[in-house]
């Protein structure tokens, strides 16, 4: 893929420096410290400077919700979000570079042994406030009631719920540190992270950001980006349709 044009660069990046808005909170998709973040959104926010030419300002947040602020208020140029409708009003995003799954943890003498089991009256869900899951379980559920905290697991604990919510990989890691916990196996939804950007920017330079993304997932980088943070649970979105 070619570097990115006069046009695209001033669009994106008209100070010369790109600022990308990273989210800590996700430790799939990012990790490291503020001062010195790592992972695979990084790994991207460093491709696409080297694309266009420019600085790049990495600032960093510890929840979805505070990423997609940055952007949508003008602190940040693009970001890196899971795909939903409630975002896509406001941005513009390209496909997926990555998938990862959503599962519920629930107490190990708990009745629910299964997704479906879990959207039942009386059942409360614990969920990170403004993450990709809590969007899907709030436009979702029909009889559940989402409770949101600063991470589901707290609201799950602090306010004694039936559920938790989260991540895979992070919700795996809670039950295996709680044994008084499990983890329902099957996912109750498949999470697609993507990059995105306003939707006031030129088409040619979503067009640019959407065609690196292809080009990432096509050559391995987004494999290898995977695989050196030690990510290999997660799993490279296949190509746009």
């Amino acid at each position: 893929m070619a570097n990115a044009s006069d046009d695209v660069v001033k669009d994106l990046a008209p100070a010369g420096v790109l600022r990308a808005s990273i989210n800590l909170g996700n430790p799939v998709m990012a990790q490291g410290t503020p001062e010195a973040p790592t992972g695979v959104t990084v790994d991207i926010a460093r491709e696409i400077v080297a694309r266009l030419g420019v600085g790049l300002e990495l600032i960093c947040f510890d929840a979805a919700r505070k990423s997609f602020e940055a952007m949508t208020s003008g602190q940040a140029d693009i970001c890196f979000l899971a795909i939903d409708p409630a975002r896509e009003a406001e941005v513009a995003f390209t496909a997926p570079y990555v998938v990862i799954e959503a599962v519920y943890a629930v107490p190990r003498d708990s009745a629910l042994t299964s997704v479906a089991d879990v959207d039942t009256d009386g059942i409360r869900i614990g969920v990170k406030r403004g993450s990709a899951y809590d969007l899907y379980l709030s436009r979702t559920l029909q009889h559940a009631t989402v409770v949101q905290g600063d991470e589901g697991t707290t609201a799950f604990r602090t306010e004694n719920l039936e559920v938790a919510a989260g991540i895979r990989q992070p919700i795996t890691d809670y039950v295996a540190a709680n044994p008084d916990l499990r983890v329902i196996p099957d996912r109750f939804m498949q999470i697609q992270q993507a990059v995105g950007t306003t939707k006031s920017r030129s088409p040619e330079t979503v067009t640019f950001l959407r065609t690196l993304i292809e080009d990432l997932k096509s050559t391995g980088f987004i494999a290898t980006s995977l695989q050196t943070s030690h990510r290999p649970d997660a799993t490279v979105a296949p190509p746009a349709q």
